[in-house]
């Protein structure tokens, strides 16, 4: 069955000016909007009850043109491709400037299990990831290599959760769960292409439902040796938080959160059993299409936690966050005016590309780009020791603000911006 939704209920919060200018080599700016859908609304009534998403995009209607069976799915524009964040982040040999109309070399290997945990049925996720990949080059999945397994609704204790139906299709008031399930499939698909992935989908964006949905993805990821549970959803923080921390301990397992898209610091990613995933911005130059610069996307979330105290790992920070625990751990690509492209046909139908930005980007991206390292770590812990341990492992982004006020600012080192930095390579991670 099509579902289909008024978009009405959209939260429209800024606007990408341009004017429908193409210069010498084809690069297009058009007019469009960036959305927050209702799924990525934070309610304050929602606190320690329900998560939001961290995404938001350029609708499908805005981006048109030309299209194209291979790449870029329209031509002139300059959102990003896998292979360019394969190319900016150096998974793949520098060539062509980075320009995402040109670039082809997609990242390569991935191996184990990565598990993707998101709220309410997507039905179209398996073709939708078919055709992404046939999109962008990326190599095909089969059933045995991604599989959508249903969780079952909370209120069981943590680890005797096990499968359950299907979830219901996510209705107008959570509109934007599909996009990011999409999303989150698409690039961590993208970023490791030989690991086996599970889409692990909860019955509601309940807490409760969520663990569940966590705890089924923990002993799928387990069983197969090892591998990353990645997680875009979250909230405000709230004080029982710390007594739900255990649910991100599994042995050969490491959790990958968002931290948001609006100043301050969401669970779970303060929870120190997390990698906590900020955001930047990608600069490109219109003329060339050539990638210049990372800096901070002044939207990101981070700060310093109200309820975590600092882990160990942090200490070597202790000067900058005191005695709480710190977030972001990293960062990537998450500016919706410089984002990526997803396809997601649930509710728009075939050939629904959206551009799509948010630390929700940043999550599964780095989740693969960890798989694809292969260190296959112990906990999140070991993998958070080794990530402040690299020297050369992550670019450190030193230009921007963040936070309450543009209040903080990128800096040499660790900050509350990009934490320690951008991917670089596969090293230290």
């Amino acid at each position: 069955m099509k579902i289909r939704y008024s978009i009405a209920p959209l939260l429209v919060v800024s606007v990408l000016l341009g004017v429908c200018a193409i210069n010498a080599l084809g690069q297009t700016v058009v007019s469009a909007t960036i959305t927050v859908p209702p799924s990525s609304v934070a309610n304050a009534a929602d606190i320690g009850l329900r998560a939001h998403t961290s995404v938001r995009y350029i609708a499908p209607g805005a981006i048109s043109g030309t299209p194209q069976n291979y790449g870029p799915p329209f031509m002139g524009y300059l959102y990003e491709t896998p292979a360019s964040i394969a190319c900016i982040y150096g998974l793949r040999p520098p060539s062509a400037g980075c320009n995402p109309n040109v670039v082809t070399s997609n990242p390569k290997g991935g191996g184990r299990a990565i598990a993707i945990v998101d709220a309410f049925d997507d039905a179209n996720a398996y073709v939708d990831l078919q055709t992404f990949s046939a999109q962008f080059g990326v190599a095909p999945i089969s059933p045995a290599s991604f599989q959508v397994v249903y969780a079952p609704a909370g209120g069981a204790a943590p680890g005797s959760c096990s499968t359950g139906p299907a979830p219901q299709p996510p209705s107008a008031a959570f509109y934007g769960w599909d996009v990011e399930e999409a999303l989150d499939i698409e690039y961590a698909h993208a970023m490791a292409p030989q690991a086996t992935l599970y889409l692990v989908e909860a019955q509601s964006n309940y807490y409760t439902d969520l663990y569940c949905a966590v705890s089924v993805a923990s002993s799928l990821v387990a069983a197969a040796g090892g591998g990353e549970v990645s997680m875009s959803w979250g909230g405000g923080e709230y004080p029982g938080e710390t007594s739900v921390d255990p649910i991100f301990r599994k042995h050969r397992v490491v959790y990958f959160a968002a931290a948001g898209d609006g100043p301050g610091v969401i669970w779970p990613s303060a929870s120190p059993n997390v990698v906590s995933v900020g955001g930047t911005s990608l600069s490109t130059n219109f003329n060339t299409g050539s990638f210049e610069s990372e800096n901070t996307w002044q939207e990101t979330g981070g700060g310093l936690s109200l309820f975590e105290p600092r882990p160990d790992y942090q200490d070597d920070i202790a000067g900058l966050v005191g005695s709480q625990r710190g977030t972001p751990d990293i960062a990537a690509v998450a500016n919706p005016y410089t984002g990526v492209w997803v396809l997601d046909t649930l509710v728009f139908g075939p050939g629904a590309w959206y551009i799509v930005g948010g630390t929700s980007v940043a999550t599964p991206t780095m989740a693969g780009i960890v798989n694809a390292a292969h260190s296959f770590e112990e906990s999140s812990r070991d993998e958070l020791f080794k990530m402040y341990s690299s020297l050369f492992g992550f670019t450190d982004i030193t230009a921007g603000t963040c936070g309450p006020y543009m209040g903080s600012s990128a800096a040499p080192g660790w900050d509350f911006c990009s934490g320690l930095g951008s991917p670089r390579t596969y090293f230290g991670k």
